[in-house]
């Protein structure tokens, strides 16, 4: 997954991290123990960095905390969790497909700040019911205020973040539309994403301070997954209605299984044909399997006219057909998470309607987007 490392699984979910997570653990490790080490001068250097690595890591399990709050309501709503990562800017949880209603995606979009403002308040009311004092009450307050943070900053109404999940479900309530939902939340992420840019460039410039380098790198995260998210809106929004059958490449590269290899050669390779591979039907049209035209090496020349393609055919699972009424969307998500460039598309009975390229969809997204002409 673009580099991730998979650690594990958490209650099920395959859970990731990206290399640079390491990078930010050893800064904020190094950090939170320079602090204690300030603040607390009777600790030693050893006591101190263990203290600040541990603060690192329970961070980090509030980001986790985060993401698993979004996963368990998502969960709920039979939408299955393909992922969790952490990464330089926090965590990711990868779902597989979006909530069926607006009331849905708003409350799997508000369950992280939740659990971070609940995690809060827990940690807050552990330091005051235990009464805790030294390095132990500095943690406390760390991780309260942390958690906190990570709430109200996700809570910004913008995509990608919380806020702008949130946004997005208010919008699609309100106009019934939700990809104008998610164009709005993107237009106002990449608002927020320009804000950010000049609260790091402006003192740079004007003053030479660089303390706000890291709003530069949230303002570019902002803007560019915003920009991702409107494009993908857009992709979607086109292919609505939409199924594999509208997509469906004419004149599919389709043979009989009861054809001669002869036959075979002389009618779909011979005559000019140039696919490489040909799908195998019955006689009642149903897909029955595949052959490629390298697969005549392996029969003597002299042996073509006895030998039928159903002899030489492999078969096809179903896991590698898609059905004729498969939203598109649907069917272009398939292709993109399985690394295809075509599919079978079959109807209810099996009958085949033809193959489904990836290109095929680029053209028809690219017809749909060019204005009629007057």
């Amino acid at each position: 997954m673009n580099g991730t490392i998979r650690v594990g699984n958490l209650f099920g979910i395959p859970f990731y991290i990206h290399p640079s997570w390491f990078l930010v653990l050893g800064l904020v490790t190094w950090s939170y123990s320079s602090g204690l080490a300030a603040q607390f001068p009777q600790l030693s250097a050893g006591l101190a960095l263990v203290l600040g690595l541990m603060t690192a890591l329970m961070l980090f399990a509030s980001v986790v905390a985060h993401e698993l709050g979004h996963s368990f309501v998502a969960i709920r709503q039979g939408i299955d969790v393909k992922s969790i990562t952490l990464f330089i800017f926090g965590g990711l949880a990868s779902l597989e497909k979006e909530s069926k209603t607006p009331g849905e995606a708003f409350w799997v979009a508000i369950a992280g700040p939740m659990v971070s403002l609940l995690l809060c308040g827990i940690v807050t009311a552990i330091g005051v019911t235990t009464a805790a004092s030294g390095p132990l009450a500095a943690i406390l307050g760390v991780l309260a205020s942390v958690n906190l943070a990570l709430a109200l900053f996700n809570l910004i109404p913008g995509l990608p973040l919380d806020g702008g999940n949130i946004l997005k479900a208010i919008v699609w309530k309100i106009t019934g539309n939700p990809y104008k939902g998610v164009t709005f939340a993107s237009r106002v992420g990449q608002i927020f994403g320009w804000v950010a840019i000049l609260s790091g460039v402006l003192p740079l410039l004007l003053f030479g301070n660089s303390g706000n380098f890291w709003n530069l790198l949230i303002g570019f995260f902002l803007l560019q997954n915003a920009g991702n998210s409107a494009q993908f809106a857009r992709v979607q929004e086109k292919l609505t209605g939409l199924t594999a059958e509208d997509a469906v490449t004419h004149d599919s590269p389709i043979v009989s299984a009861n054809l001669s290899l002869r036959e075979f050669a002389d009618e779909r390779v011979i005559s000019g044909q140039n696919w490489h591979r040909f799908l195998v039907t019955d006689d009642d049209g149903q897909l029955v399997g595949a052959i490629a035209v390298d697969n005549l090496r392996t029969i003597p020349t002299a042996l073509w006219s006895e030998t039928q393609v159903k002899e030489v055919m492999r078969p096809i699972t179903e896991s590698t057909t898609v059905q004729s009424d498969q939203p598109l969307l649907e069917v272009m998500q398939l292709l993109e998470q399985q690394k295809l460039s075509v599919l079978p598309v079959i109807r209810e009975n099996g009958v085949l309607v033809g193959i489904l390229e990836k290109a095929a969809i680029i053209q028809l997204l690219q017809s749909r987007t060019q204005p009629n002409p007057a």
